[in-house]
């Protein structure tokens, strides 16, 4: 009687284990490195290029049809996400692309 109880008692614990740290994933997807959504909600088309610092370019994928264009600001850190049908957006990007340094093209693409 004794050894069941242990075993139920220990299939119990495996299995909320086994929840909590599925719902960990889920809420906090980030912390794991994946984005299970758009991050991109609301998009700026306005010409801001003289206060970006970096621009981060993510290609659509399973979890987001659209690409997303998403510009760290220099002072504040803030993240905004640029409209890719945007022309100026456009000339970024295009200049991101034809750069031969991947890591420092975003920051090749924006004027001084």
């Amino acid at each position: 009687m004794k050894s069941s109880t242990v075993i139920a008692l220990s299939v119990v614990v495996f299995l909320a284990f086994l929840g909590i740290s599925e719902g960990k994933s889920l809420r906090s997807p980030r912390s794991l490195g994946v984005e299970l959504h758009c991050r991109c909600i609301k998009t700026e088309s306005r010409p801001i290029i003289r206060h970006i610092g970096k621009v981060e370019l993510i290609p659509a994928n399973s979890h987001c049809e659209e690409a997303e264009i998403i510009a760290t600001l220099k002072k504040t850190g803030q993240e905004i996400c640029l409209d890719p049908k945007a022309p100026w957006v456009q000339q970024v990007i295009e200049r991101m692309m034809a750069s031969k340094k991947p890591r420092r093209a975003a920051e090749e693409a924006l004027p001084q």
